[in-house]
């Protein structure tokens, strides 16, 4: 049980490529919800794996109760959406394609991917954004309109993982 130790000290050190603990993490949320919180908040760590694993177990939880993180919306789409760590923003894409938005909400979301996807080098970053996109450009005609010449210069990409993932977007969207 990790009642006595903060997330944030069990998401440190290792390799900064690994998940670490973020499996036990994940399971603490999901038994208290009332430590959804500290999971949170650990996007705001000074340590750049810290906030990589933190963005990762939101993203998990996201998968399987939204209404867990929606709650965290307002934040998603200030403060979060402002860290330029490639990490955590390949995350919030993930995590913004999985809670419920209202219409509002859903034209934030988009400008901060669009943003996303246009300044990004991460090639993580380019195909998670994609793809959030694309399921919201499903209901959008602006926005698919917006992304289908993104989304061919992308498929055109010397980066096969981006080139797939946009060929992928392309053929959902017909």
């Amino acid at each position: 049980m990790l009642v006595a130790t903060g997330f944030s000290e069990l998401l440190k050190g290792g390799d900064p490529r690994s998940l670490g603990r973020i499996a036990e993490v994940i399971e603490a949320v999901l038994a208290d919800r009332s430590r959804c919180r500290e999971l949170f908040e650990c996007l705001f760590s000074d340590d750049e794996t810290v906030r990589m694993r933190a963005a990762d177990g939101l993203e998990k939880v996201a998968a399987r109760r939204p209404d867990m993180i929606e709650p965290f919306t307002p934040e998603l789409l200030g403060p979060v959406a402002e860290i330029a760590q490639p990490s955590v923003q390949w995350h919030l894409a993930e995590i913004l394609g999985e809670i419920s938005l209202s219409a509002a909400d859903r034209r934030r979301a988009t400008r901060i991917l669009k943003r996303n996807l246009e300044s990004s080098e991460d090639w993580i970053v380019i195909g998670d954004t994609m793809q959030t996109l694309t399921g919201f450009a499903e209901s959008d005609a602006g926005l698919r309109a917006w992304l289908l010449p993104a989304l061919r210069r992308h498929r055109d990409s010397g980066r096969k993982a981006v080139a797939k993932r946009a060929q992928k977007c392309l053929t959902r969207l017909g």
